[in-house]
């Protein structure tokens, strides 16, 4: 091969590109990678992990506000705005340079540049290192971008998305948050903590609205014990701008209320980065602006591929990193890949308390026709979480009644992001209720809740 010839081209670096990469050349084949602005993408530089650095500084300097339930003094606990975004910075610049090392070490040829297709089996490069590459197999890892609402559109100033709110300059005493999916409730969460004044918009019945009902129920309690004003079935109607103040029109309940803040976040889910990758011309398709793939993620365009938020949802990082190897190992030709089970996907938000959940919820396991068996153990009952004085929370099991098949698993409360993979675990294994009783749970752990959880959907919970 040529200099500029590949086995494999990914064009994109984040968690689904540089996976896909790292995976192919493990696997002898040549590859190359290409990534316009920064190794690792979105998620690594302006999303799942920046955001978790400042929420872990929200959450210490929340657990300081009361350090005298723990027998601590703390007195005039404060914070540093600046110091904390920078910590959160610091992180992204860390494993940015980590990933850059990882595929050194996996000898892929890295172009700093706009990679689009250019023909069959080409790839062209417009940028730093401006070239055209040949390319047995191409994989398509372009990611998404905030969606921005009319209206609404990001100014830097009044107006946020995810990567103005991840670096504020000064802290804003009032602040309207539009969606409560995970990126919208974790920056509600974290301006709370730091004594934001945040109001957050719902245009579905309930927050966080892929969870289980009574989980948002849960989560919504929680939310306004707070401080927050959460308004659900509310769309905004008008937005006026003035000098340092953003007046923002509410219709909710059949009412329009003027609310005034100092910022606005509009956080109402992604647009997929379809546009100038040369998709025209090629016989693939798409759906609502994403990329329409089989479960191999290969396109309907022969050696084209993709992966990650540019298809289908879940939008997720884990996800995207998971079909990239699926998408890798198929095209080697390994003989033991499966395809991707989206059911078995666990989805995690990290506000406060933390919700965490796998599989079908309460309501989608009926509406499928499964009778079922649900059981629930509250943090209020385990030693390990009152120990913590983290007693707010509840973990939910889903069972098919006739099987004892684990339908789903929903959690809120602290450390659930953490403890959702054993049950993701199990649901992998096809793991019944009668393996999930028979295991044994380290004492004393959060992880206990687990099993009193699946205890109590058949009547055996021991601690209440």
């Amino acid at each position: 091969m040529s200099d500029n010839s590949f086995d494999i081209v990914v064009i994109g670096g984040g968690p689904g590109g540089y996976v896909a990469a790292i995976r192919a050349a493990q696997l002898g084949m040549k590859t190359a990678l290409v990534e316009r602005e920064h190794l690792g993408g979105i998620c690594l530089n302006w999303g799942c992990i920046p955001t978790k650095a400042l929420l872990r500084s929200a959450d210490i300097y929340r657990t300081m506000t009361h350090a005298e339930s723990y027998g601590l003094t703390a007195p005039g606990a404060s914070f540093d705005l600046a110091k904390i975004v920078a910590r959160s910075r610091a992180v992204s610049k860390q494993l940015n340079a980590g990933v850059k090392g990882l595929l050194k070490k996996n000898k892929v040829t890295v172009f700093d540049g706009h990679g689009k297709l250019a023909g069959k089996g080409k790839v062209a490069v417009e940028g730093a290192t401006a070239a055209t590459l040949a390319a047995r197999h191409v994989i398509l890892a372009t990611g998404a971008r905030a969606r921005v609402l009319p209206g609404l559109e990001p100014d830097a100033q009044s107006v946020w998305t995810y990567k103005e709110a991840l670096v504020p300059q000064t802290m804003p005493k009032r602040l309207l948050v539009i969606g409560s999916g995970a990126i919208g409730i974790e920056f509600a969460s974290f301006f709370n903590a730091l004594g934001s004044q945040v109001t957050v918009v719902e245009m579905m019945d309930r927050v966080m609205p892929v969870e289980d009902e009574e989980i948002s129920a849960f989560a919504r309690k929680s939310f306004e014990k707070q401080g927050m004003r959460i308004l659900t079935g509310a769309t905004v109607k008008g937005v006026k701008k003035g000098a340092g103040v953003v007046a923002v029109q509410v219709e909710a309940a059949g009412k329009i209320e003027e609310i005034t803040v100092d910022r606005v976040i509009s956080a109402v889910g992604i647009v997929a980065n379809s546009e100038n990758i040369g998709l025209e011309g090629t016989k693939i398709r798409l759906e609502k602006g994403h990329v329409v793939t089989n479960q191999w993620c290969e396109t309907d365009e022969p050696g084209i591929y993709a992966i990650g938020d540019l298809t289908a949802p879940p939008w997720l990082a884990h996800k995207a990193s998971h079909e990239a190897v699926i998408c890798v190992e198929k095209i080697a030709g390994l003989k033991d890949v499966h395809p991707l089970d989206m059911s078995k996907i666990p989805g995690c938000t990290y506000c406060h308390p933390q919700v965490a959940s796998v599989g079908l919820t309460e309501k989608k396991a009926k509406e499928k026709g499964y009778q079922v068996r649900v059981g629930r153990f509250p943090f209020i009952g385990n030693g390990k979480a009152i120990a913590l004085g983290e007693t707010e929370g509840m973990v939910k099991t889903v069972f098919d009644a006739a099987t004892g098949e684990l339908l789903g698993a929903h959690m809120i409360g602290a450390e659930v992001t953490e403890m959702i993979q054993g049950y993701t675990v199990a649901k992998t294994l096809e793991t019944t209720e009668a393996e999930l009783m028979h295991t044994v749970f380290p004492h004393p752990t959060l992880s206990e809740m687990m099993h009193e959880a699946v205890l109590d959907a058949y009547g055996r919970a021991i601690h209440i």
